[in-house]
């Protein structure tokens, strides 16, 4: 199905809860977000694995349409995290003898070391592209981690210049943005939450990075800003250090968090080119949304936002949420953009 044409479409932001058969919850939550291989979260034995996430990217994408997301992604369910299914597999990474990094959280976290050039060696996600795109009746979107995150997730020990790593992040991404647009996918997206952790860098080279990352590259493309995970992090300002910058950005969609941080939605004036993906939907909270709580937050979007230009999504990936909540939430916001639709025909 193609791209939808209706005003206020419903997409998800990647991620879509992991069935508990698959993964070992407890084990995803001691790791917070994995920046290494984490293989200890699966339950499926190496032999079965496979075949186990295949069926249950089925199950992620059919009960996505089923709720009636316009926009659905293969729920991320292959991955230990956003970022490390794609960024333990470039050359020039030792995800074996591991160094360290402090987070936005000020605590130092396992990472991989870069000890060579960054170079993409063979596509990663295409085979995950086709097949999202095989079994898929609406339209398709599937994620990549951003250059400027990707270079803030290492300890550098072969680079001189921090811009310079991004850059060579930016070309691969770039290149497999290139085989992933080629099997028929309609929509790419860059995570880039690192953006607003580290603004001073990302003022320097991060929207060069993106725009290098995503140079050539057809149709809606998209870079996802986020506070973190609703479930794990808490007390989240109500601004970003980073984001009219991405104004400057050949990113057609900003996907933002604003739900859970009751973010001032202001400056998305500064976007005026932008599609806006806006989070209506507050992972951090365990109650279900209402469809009129959602249909509020995107009536006070279109203050600031053009109805041809906004699209409803929850504030970030849904992986940590129990599936049923998170099931819960996407049908809230489903309904929510229906009210407002009928809202605007009249």
């Amino acid at each position: 199905m193609p791209y939808p044409t209706h005003l206020i479409p419903t997409t998800v932001v990647g991620s879509y809860p992991q069935p508990d058969w698959l993964i070992d919850r407890a084990a995803l939550e001691k790791h917070g977000v994995p920046r290494i291989h984490a293989p200890e979260i699966w339950r499926i034995p190496s032999e079965h694995l496979a075949e186990a996430q295949n069926d249950a990217t089925i199950l992620a994408i059919e009960e996505m349409e089923r709720i009636g997301i316009d926009i659905v992604s293969d729920g991320e369910i292959r991955r230990e995290s956003y970022s490390n299914y794609f960024s333990l597999a470039l050359e020039g990474i030792d995800s074996e003898q591991l160094g360290a990094v402090i987070g936005a959280n000020g605590r130092s976290t396992p990472v991989a070391r870069v000890t060579g050039k960054i170079r993409r060696k063979a596509p990663i996600e295409i085979d995950d592209a086709a097949f999202l795109v095989r079994h898929a009746r609406r339209a398709t979107k599937i994620t990549l981690p951003g250059p400027f995150t990707m270079s803030q997730q290492v300890q550098d020990e072969f680079y001189k210049d921090e811009a310079e790593l991004a850059m060579d992040y930016a070309d691969a991404v770039n290149a497999e943005l290139r085989d992933l647009k080629a099997t028929g996918v309609d929509v790419v997206q860059l995570d880039e939450p690192w953006v607003r952790a580290a603004p001073e860098k990302a003022a320097r080279y991060g929207v060069a990075a993106i725009n290098r990352a995503l140079a050539g590259i057809p149709g809606p493309t998209i870079v996802h800003i986020c506070l973190g995970y609703g479930h794990l992090v808490r007390n989240k300002p109500s601004g970003y250090a980073f984001l009219p910058q991405l104004a400057d950005s050949l990113a057609t969609q900003v996907s933002l968090e604003a739900a859970q941080p009751h973010l001032d939605l202001g400056v998305l004036e500064e976007l005026s080119q932008k599609t806006i993906l806006l989070g209506v939907l507050d992972l951090g909270d365990t109650q279900v949304e209402t469809a009129e709580i959602v249909a509020e937050r995107l009536r006070q979007g279109l203050r600031h936002v053009a109805a041809d230009r906004l699209v409803a999504a929850p504030d970030c990936g849904m992986k940590y949420l129990p599936r049923e909540r998170a099931e819960g939430k996407l049908r809230a916001m489903v309904a929510g953009a229906a009210i407002v639709r009928r809202e605007l025909s009249r």
